[in-house]
């Protein structure tokens, strides 16, 4: 059932405007000029062109600006780069997921779950190459602040670190003396703690990992960075997916890819989280009957939520309107940001990896 908020929202996408492109500076020009106008505009949305199938093979080059990349607001204006295409970087995954950016190593890290493979690419040649396997059918993946890697694993139903001298850590595989179900996403936080989300689509059959039953509720946890002590921070949510904070990590955010299909976010009160709400409940746009749900997410330093969802990203501003959306071929199940200034945008999708630079820089470090 809609709330009055969310008939009010397909309403307005109901009256869209034809897309006029912009760049950024006459953008922002015309906001500073323009003042006065500036509530009617906000309130204008874009039509959504029709997807047309295009050339991934880079033989036949699209003309700027690409037009998959679409605002549906004209707040997402600022974050279209005009002379920049979505490009496909590798395709030969089952399931791709996971991305993590390795600063330092300039390589994305990413996870082919059904194969139980990572794989890596590397920003100095574009080379693509199996990074690790077996790899515990991984999903998620982070980089800690220490620059090592972090791992939510099916088939061990854990969060491993791989210690930069070779050696594995096994951050939690046990709450309360019982096996985690299947840690799917993973963020981290300055204090050092580590927050990661406890669904079982890792134990539900043998293709991205083994079968067993739940011995826990699908929860989130928190690890401490010192003591290594793992508390479930919530378990209010259908099945806890993708989640990311906002840049000032006062909030966290969740996709429930269970019975609540939204995106919730609490507020981080110290090792809690309290005031759990829904952030928002996402649509196809151009569709609004037809429900679309968020998997891997991540915040841009202005705190835009980025969120693999149909019809490959949608971008959602913190208030929780959609401003804009990035069109794939495949469905995304996770994006990052990455590149030497955190401004390009990779997106796992199904069996592809690509990547599109954007007008937006990636908070926090993978």
């Amino acid at each position: 059932m809609h709330t009055e908020r969310d008939r009010a929202l397909l309403s307005r996408r109901a009256r869209r405007a034809p897309r006029t492109p912009l760049t950024r500076r006459a953008f922002l020009g015309a906001t500073v000029a323009s003042t006065a106008i500036a509530p009617v505009l906000a309130a204008q949305q874009t039509d959504i062109p029709p997807y047309e199938p295009r050339d991934w093979s880079g033989r036949s080059p699209l003309p700027y600006p690409d037009p998959d990349i679409i605002a549906l607001d004209p707040r997402f204006r600022p974050y279209i780069l005009f002379n920049t295409p979505i490009r496909r970087h590798y395709t030969g995954t089952l399931w791709a997921e996971g991305p993590a950016w390795n600063g330092s190593g300039r390589y994305l890290v990413w996870s082919d779950i059904p194969n139980n493979r990572q794989m890596r690419w590397l920003e100095e040649d574009g080379h693509v190459s199996v990074f690790r396997q077996p790899s515990g059918h991984s999903n998620g993946n982070t980089f800690d602040h220490a620059g090592r890697q972090l791992s939510c694993e099916h088939g061990g139903r854990r969060v491993a670190r791989y210690e930069h001298s070779g050696a594995v850590t096994v951050v939690a595989d046990r709450y309360d003396g019982r096996r985690l179900n299947s840690p799917n996403d993973v963020v981290v936080h300055p204090d050092g703690s580590i927050w990661f989300t406890d669904p079982p689509y890792g134990i539900r059959g043998n293709y991205e990992g083994r079968p067993a039953e739940a011995e826990l509720p699908l929860s989130v946890y928190r690890v401490d960075g010192s003591t290594g002590a793992i508390a479930r921070v919530t378990d209010e949510i259908g099945a806890p997916n993708g989640l990311c904070f906002s840049p000032d990590y006062r909030r966290l955010y969740v996709a429930d890819t269970g019975s609540g299909r939204n995106v919730k976010v609490w507020d981080v009160d110290g090792e809690r989280l309290v005031n759990g709400r829904e952030f928002v409940r996402l649509s196809v746009p151009g569709n609004p009957e037809a429900l679309s749900v968020a998997d891997g997410m991540r915040c841009d330093v202005d705190g835009n939520v980025w969120a693999g969802a149909t019809p490959g990203v949608q971008i959602v501003a913190p208030d929780g309107d959609v401003i804009g959306i990035i069109r794939l071929p495949e469905r995304c199940a996770n994006v990052c940001f990455g590149g030497t200034r955190r401004n390009r945008l990779f997106m796992t999708a199904s069996q592809s990896l690509y990547s599109v630079y954007v007008g937006a820089q990636g908070a926090g470090i993978a």
